[in-house]
């Protein structure tokens, strides 16, 4: 049976090479049954022929908001009421601009900011375009604005490189489609998650502290995923410039301290709890009352360990609940993440290593290893944080 039978979507498709693609996604959609209108942009249209687009989606499709030989108008606001799903792949660095600013000045752009549907993107464009921070805060943007993303993925690219900024294949935008459209329970309908992350901040003196490179950005998006398959989400933030995911209920704090006494305060009631955040190891003994001066300083920093979060919520860890600790390491670090994994009572351990590249704090990608309380071991190869997290929940929810 189609799986997409009586479904209204409309497929925008911007100005990039991958705009080919979209053509293959577009005729999947139609062999499940949607019925898929087609906004171009002008520039997409000089990649891909119209004609093409129109035999396969058996509907004209609309690239301005008139139609130059008969006027008639294209109306937005009814497009973007009457879709039941917006997709835009490939998106473009350009149009994702436009979209993070809520620009309108084009006829997709105009139906985005109408759409009262759930909206869809999947960014096509070179890794170094995909990586600059401009890109990434207008993607954070968006999806803190509620879009959902799909990769994008690592392989070779149009400019002759290869990295981060492949579009997904059109088979995995259209598996993407058919789970939004599941009326079935999501993975974590109606449980509790509790999701740590960032870095934590430990006070030298009123202006000075000892923190980490940590993003927040694995934590941020194991939130965002757990968020869209139904759970409850709690997430327990370090300082970070991240804005907080659709749905998600989140805590700020700074010390570790703080994060102790808030992730102690939450977690016996959760039933899932992913600790991502990098909490600092020691904090200073004593820290000044006023800012330390220089010629006042005596060349030492005494410090003191900081309370095992980890550690303290496993020695409580109701039966029902699965903990996933967080392990960063320098070397491979196989041997100290099965200490770590059974001696503070994890359930799962995840492991990525700063050996491997592309993995670890501030990126955009990550390459980890999962570790099983029973023995079990999954590796996921370096992908986006985004698709990490899924591979990340999927995985322990399966085997839990």
């Amino acid at each position: 049976m189609a799986r997409l039978n009586n479904k209204r979507i409309v497929l925008g498709i911007t100005g990039g090479i991958a705009a080919y693609k979209s053509a293959i996604l577009l005729r999947l959609l139609r062999q499940e049954g949607a019925d898929v209108q087609v906004i171009c942009t002008e520039q997409a249209a000089s990649f891909i022929g119209i004609k093409t687009l129109a035999a396969l989606s058996g509907n004209p499709v609309l690239q301005e908001f008139s139609d130059a030989q008969t006027g008639a108008w294209h109306n937005h606001v009814e497009l973007g009421n009457d879709a039941d799903l917006l997709i835009i792949a490939p998106l473009t660095a350009h149009t994702m601009s436009k979209m993070a600013q809520g620009q309108c000045d084009n006829l997709l752009t105009a139906v985005y900011l109408s759409a009262r549907c759930p909206v869809m993107i999947s960014p096509a464009m070179d890794l170094d375009m995909y990586a600059h921070p401009a890109v990434q805060r207008n993607m954070q943007c968006l999806r803190a604005d509620g879009c959902m993303v799909i990769g994008p993925e690592e392989g070779a690219l149009a400019s002759g490189l290869s990295g981060l900024g492949r579009m997904s294949e059109p088979e995995s935008i259209l598996e993407a489609v058919c789970a939004q459209f599941n009326n079935g329970p999501k993975m974590l309908h109606g449980r509790q998650v509790m999701v740590s992350a960032g870095p934590t901040y430990e006070a030298i003196d009123p202006v000075r502290f000892i923190s980490n490179h940590s993003s927040g950005k694995m934590g941020y998006a194991l939130a965002a995923f757990c968020a869209s398959q139904g759970a409850s989400v709690t997430l327990i933030s370090g300082p970070v410039h991240l804005p907080c995911p659709s749905g998600v209920q989140r805590i700020m704090v700074k010390s570790a301290a703080e994060m102790h006494q808030a992730c102690l305060d939450s977690c016996t009631a959760q039933d899932f709890i992913f600790m991502a955040a990098a909490v600092a190891d020691f904090t200073p003994a004593e820290p000044a009352e006023g800012k330390i001066k220089k010629h006042q300083a005596s060349g030492q920093l005494l410090l003191k360990p900081t309370r095992d979060i980890l550690a303290d919520m496993g020695a409580v860890k109701p039966a029902r609940q699965t903990l996933v600790g967080f392990a960063l390491e320098t070397e491979t670090g196989t041997d100290q993440a099965l200490d770590k994994l059974h001696r503070k009572n994890c359930d799962y351990l995840v492991l990525n290593s700063l050996q491997h590249h592309g993995a670890g704090f501030g990126g955009d990608t990550n390459q980890v290893s999962i570790f099983a309380r029973d023995g079990r071991k999954k590796e996921l190869p370096l992908a986006s944080k985004t698709e990490i997290a899924q591979s990340i929940v999927e995985w322990i929810c399966l085997n839990s």
